[in-house]
């Protein structure tokens, strides 16, 4: 057990969730995990200015007191954020699932962002090419096609990720 402030002045590498006083690793994704997480990044990139968002990989966001999550990469709608840690829920956070991610600390993380406020959520599975999307009050679809968001409208084609990585 830590504190909030020792974790807070600690550089870990990777970083690491805090929830409630543990660090908690997150688990390093492989060459298909960075693969879609650049590709998601890139695609994103290009409707950024057009949508008025930012994209932000990797950010620490306290969704909690003493809760700290990093999505693999959160979308913020509106002005760029100038603190160094998020303490307002981002619009998107995006999870690209590891080989070694267990099912209740996935579940876990999405019921933080959800209750922190987060408007969507994408947990995507590489080996399984599938995505569940969560709005703020329950899972909306598990898809095999298309990324969705609403207001600003996104839309990102799971089939056409995948085949940029190719």
């Amino acid at each position: 057990m830590i504190s909030v402030d020792q974790y807070l002045n600690t550089t870990y590498e990777p970083d690491r969730d805090y929830v409630d006083g543990q660090i908690v690793e997150r688990n390093m994704g492989e060459r298909e995990h960075s693969e879609l997480q650049a590709e998601l990044i890139i695609y994103l990139s290009r409707l950024r200015n057009q949508l008025g968002f930012h994209i932000f990989p990797e950010q620490r966001v306290q969704v909690l007191p003493t809760r700290f999550r990093i999505p693999d990469i959160c979308v913020v709608v509106g002005p760029r954020p100038t603190t160094p840690i998020f303490v307002e829920p981002p619009f998107l956070c995006i999870e690209i699932l590891s080989r070694d991610d267990r099912y209740q600390d996935t579940r876990e993380k999405i019921e933080d962002y959800r209750n922190f406020g987060v408007k969507y959520v994408w947990v995507i599975d590489p080996k399984t090419r599938r995505a569940d999307i969560y709005g703020p009050i329950r899972l909306l679809t598990t898809t095999t096609d298309i990324l969705r968001t609403r207001d600003p409208d996104i839309a990102i084609s799971l089939a056409e990720l995948y085949q940029s990585m190719e």
